[in-house]
């Protein structure tokens, strides 16, 4: 019989992951102009992060401290998510548009 060979996923392959999900939140960030599609990529950055911090957890320390910190993580996301939200529906009422640029003006 030949020798089977067992794949295993390990820390490098969070980092990957994680960094691929960095680049493409990055580039979603600097290239929308629609306030939705930005929040997106905020979001899919700090999930990045959060990838991080459960694979540092995991296969560096062994502890779960990585783990408190990605749940702290995504409860700020979501609170973040929900005021920039509330900040977009105001932008649309104000200017009836969400696209980034055609609101460069705080009008009261």
């Amino acid at each position: 019989m030949p020798h089977q060979e067992i794949l295993t996923v390990g820390l490098k392959h969070f980092l990957v992951l994680s960094s691929i999900l960095f680049a493409v939140g990055s580039f979603v960030v600097v290239s929308r102009q629609n306030a939705v599609g930005i929040l997106i990529g905020v979001e899919l950055i700090l999930n990045s992060a959060n990838i991080n911090l459960v694979a540092f957890s995991h296969y560096v320390t062994g502890l779960v401290g990585g783990q408190v910190f990605a749940l702290f993580v995504i409860v700020i996301a979501a609170a973040e998510a929900a005021i920039a939200l509330a900040i977009v529906l105001s932008i649309f009422q104000n200017f009836g548009t969400i696209d980034s640029t055609q609101a460069d003006t705080m009008r009261g």
